[in-house]
């Protein structure tokens, strides 16, 4: 399944990059003089699809959030905390997790600063997601900051 929604996505990119550029140039800039709006709630193909395969997996990875074995990274990438307490079996299966995120939050970056007709963009579309993710982490989960340092939400 998650091969036919990767397989649509790489599928849709050239079209939407076209799409999302004739768009872009109707209007899409706004604010000041060379900055690029950036809209995260687009619902181009690659972005729906995206966000899909991240909401399935998100209910498997509350589990590991709610007792701090993994938490959310300054880049806005899922790590692993604390895996000290766990069997391999349960390491193999957050690690799993882990990678599939990740590899799902690099995606959407892309999908959303192409979806918007700037692929340079990706750096701000980054940190943008990040504060969004931030924002939507329960009190107690686990954030990395700038320093390395975990500290739990407030």
């Amino acid at each position: 399944m998650k091969r036919i929604a990767l397989l649509l996505v790489c599928l849709a990119m050239p079209v939407m990059s076209t799409w999302a550029a004739s768009g872009a140039a109707s209007g899409a800039a706004g604010g000041a003089a060379g900055k690029t709006e950036i809209k995260l709630d687009i619902g181009t193909p690659p972005v729906a699809i995206t966000r899909h395969s991240i909401a399935q997996r998100q209910s498997r990875l509350v589990r590991f959030y709610e007792v701090g074995i993994i938490g959310l990274a300054n880049d806005g990438l899922v790590q692993l905390r604390d895996g000290s307490h766990l069997t391999l079996v349960q390491r193999q299966i957050a690690e799993k997790l882990i990678d599939a995120e990740n590899a799902d939050r690099n995606t959407l970056i892309f999908a959303i600063a192409d979806g918007n007709g700037h692929r340079e963009a990706q750096a701000e579309v980054r940190a943008l997601m990040v504060e969004r993710w931030k924002s939507q982490f329960k009190s107690g989960w686990w954030i990395r900051d700038a320093d390395n340092t975990w500290h739990r939400k407030p």
